[in-house]
Order: C-alpha cells, then sequence, then structure tokens
C-alpha cells in the first residue's frame, strides 16, 4: 500500500492565495525598548529606538497567517522556523496574528471616527453660515460681535 503513495515531503505546504508579495515594508519604533524583538524585525544599527523590518520573515509570516486556517499552529509554526531560520512557537505565532487583527480593526474604527468627525465639521460650518448665527472675532484692539447675513 505504501509503494502506491505518493512520497510527500514534510515542510511543502500548499500556496496560499492571495499571499503577500509587496516588499515595501517600513520601519517601526522600539516603543518598549525590549529585549524580545517582534518576529520579522531586528534592531537598527543607526538607532536603538527603531526597528528594520526583514523582507523574507514578513513575507513567510503573511503566509503563515494564510496556512493557520488550514493547519494547525504547531505545524505553522515549525514550518515559520524552519523557512526563516528563526525561532517562533505556536503561542508567539497566533498572538502575533491576534495582535495584528486586534492593531486592524483600531485602525479601521479610528478612520471612521475620522470620516464622521469631517462630516460634522462640514454641518458645523454650513451651520454658521446660515441666518441669525453670531460670531464674536477677537482683534487686538477690540471685540466686535459680527451678525451674518443681516440677523439682528
Amino acid at each position: 500500500m505504501k509503494d502506491k503513495l505518493p512520497h510527500i515531503g514534510l515542510w511543502i505546504l500548499p500556496q496560499p492565495k492571495n499571499a503577500f508579495e509587496d516588499s515595501n515594508f517600513l520601519p517601526i519604533p522600539n516603543l518598549k525598548k525590549s529585549n524580545c524583538i517582534p518576529f520579522g524585525y531586528k534592531v537598527s544599527e543607526k538607532d536603538d529606538a527603531v526597528l528594520e523590518p526583514i523582507a523574507n520573515e514578513l513575507k513567510a509570516l503573511e503566509k503563515a497567517k494564510q496556512y493557520v486556517k488550514q493547519y494547525s499552529s504547531r505545524k505553522v509554526a515549525a514550518w515559520l522556523t524552519k523557512t526563516t531560520g528563526r525561532s517562533i512557537s505556536h503561542t508567539g505565532l497566533l498572538k502575533r496574528i491576534k495582535d495584528e487583527g486586534r492593531n486592524k480593526r483600531k485602525a479601521q474604527l479610528f478612520k471612521q471616527w475620522a470620516t464622521r468627525l469631517e462630516k460634522a465639521i462640514k454641518l458645523a460650518k454650513k451651520f454658521e453660515e446660515t441666518k441669525g448665527y453670531k460670531k464674536t472675532i477677537s482683534t487686538e484692539e477690540t471685540k466686535t460681535e459680527v451678525e451674518y447675513r443681516g440677523a439682528a
């Protein structure tokens, strides 16, 4: 029976769809200045407060995120360690994925707040231009009240 089965290598996983292919990675600040550097980054030689990206590790991490959907985190962490040469535990991998998801949701929320704020500012300006709104203008000499559009 074993003779009829095809031989499959231990660490060959199918390539996920939509794998991360862009290699434009940005340095990030080292806010905690701890000894534990996140997977995919290294301390900058010029400045200790900056972490420089390691492109091949970050690309492999993006593939690993896709693999976690199909395989166990232990197998994916072992594959990631073998592929990049830098060790990461299965719990570290899951924590990294969870943190990135949380940060992504926060960024989306802040963008939504920003668009709502822009709409509110436009409405406030429109209301200020309507009849009957009084605006105080302060100059260096005096403060006067100006009425818009002849409102009394």
